[in-house]
């Protein structure tokens, strides 16, 4: 399947606030019932293998309305890991996750994830999740390459596997459990725009990484790269 490179989604765009909420809660629940959150806790447990007992810190680029931040410190809670969580994304909304204001642990910064404003090293993992097949390959290879120079210990990126199985399973998914018009509007046509596992690869190469392994789940239509 070659990749629409040159197709725009309805988050691409500026849309209505209630609109875009209203997808990006459809977003929320797919990633928590089919492989969004539970394979990149996964790999960042993999990557904090060896504890200290300093907090972990996290950030997660294009974390949106944070969702996901607020998954990461509830798990992290549950087994006493102390953690940090940085939410990154260029929309200067503030948090709009329930709960993500009442975790200390969770902070927003309003920034590019091509252009991360932390120094090298300065936090462990970076985590991303549905964010790569929005950007460009110039950009994407931006991104990477920021992203594994703040890390510590490696990247996570996580996003669709491009295939037909990838593209029945997700217009099939948008239809069932999204409620949003958007949501079945772009939930296929980001199958179609997802990177491939050598894709992917090669992205990384030009970004300067060495270290890239990937898994990919068919049945969730989902791949995961860490990079180190």
């Amino acid at each position: 399947m070659q990749r629409a490179a040159r197709a725009s989604e309805f988050l691409d765009r500026p849309v209505p606030a209630r609109d875009r909420e209203a997808s990006l809660a459809d977003v929320d629940r797919l990633n928590a019932w089919f492989g969004g959150y539970a394979l990149t806790v996964r790999a960042v447990r993999r990557l904090d293998s060896a504890p200290d007992h300093r907090p972990l810190v996290i950030l997660d680029a294009g974390g949106g309305r944070g969702d996901f931040a607020v998954r990461l410190v509830r798990r992290a809670r549950r087994r006493g890991r102390p953690v940090r969580v940085i939410v990154l994304d260029r929309d200067g909304a503030p948090l709009v996750h329930a709960d993500a204001a009442r975790y200390p642990e969770i902070v927003r910064v309003r920034a590019d994830a091509a252009a991360l404003p932390i120094r090298d090293g300065g936090v462990d993992v970076v985590t991303s999740s549905l964010l790569l097949h929005h950007l460009d390959p110039e950009t994407a290879v931006a991104t990477l390459a920021a992203s594994r120079a703040a890390a510590r210990l490696g990247v996570i990126v996580n996003d669709l596997l491009r295939n037909r199985l990838s593209l029945a399973l997700v217009w099939l998914a948008t239809r069932l459990f999204a409620a949003h018009p958007f949501s079945r509007h772009d939930g296929p046509l980001s199958v179609r725009r997802a990177y491939s596992p050598d894709e992917l690869g090669t992205l990384a190469r030009r970004a300067g990484i060495r270290g890239i392994a990937v898994r990919t789940y068919p049945l969730l239509g989902r791949l995961v790269a860490v990079l180190t």
